[in-house]
């Protein structure tokens, strides 16, 4: 009966984490599955990004529990601001909007920060949006149609004020 409730409550936890990456107990056991955001994380650290021409300034989900409350329960985002999620490898990526607002949309991209896939994820939908490629390393969320207003599609090259995308996040690892 015990291990009945305990894969009750990470089966729970998984279905209500959400914005962002749902919890993968059996393939990345470091990550919270019993953490359930209940509001808005406050405003995290922040990196310069540059997409092409185009300026954002990128707040960084670098713990699980940053990761797991990712945009929860926000109910504004500025027009050049987002939040980048770090990988632990190379996968598949799978994010959905379960407590989301804001509908947002989502860069997926490869290890070395070019963009691969750009999905619209609409309010509040539990649906996990699934990436074409299993070689996605970044998530960059903003805005929904961001991408579309700034011209910036499959392709392109993301770079930060410190240096490339695997330069800052991947050499720490």
């Amino acid at each position: 009966m015990k291990s009945i409730v305990c894969v009750a409550v990470i089966g729970t936890a998984a279905l209500l984490a959400g914005c962002n990456k749902p919890a993968e107990t059996a393939v990345a056991p470091t990550r919270s599955a019993y953490f359930i955001p209940t509001a808005a994380q406050a405003k995290l650290p922040s990196i310069k990004l540059w997409l092409g021409p185009e300026e954002l300034d990128a707040e960084m989900a670098l713990t699980p529990m940053q990761e797991a409350t990712g945009m929860m329960f926000r109910t504004n985002l500025g027009e050049n601001n987002g939040m980048i999620f770090v990988q632990p490898q190379p996968e598949q990526a799978s994010y959905w909007m379960t407590n989301c607002p804001l509908p947002l949309a989502a860069a997926y991209i490869d290890p070395e920060g070019t963009i691969l896939e750009i999905h619209e994820l609409k309010s509040n939908d539990p649906t996990p949006v699934l990436s074409a490629s299993d070689n996605v390393q970044f998530v960059l969320e903003v805005n929904s149609h961001w991408f579309d207003r700034h011209h910036i599609a499959a392709g392109t090259l993301i770079s930060t004020e410190h240096g490339s995308l695997p330069e800052v996040f991947l050499r720490r690892r």
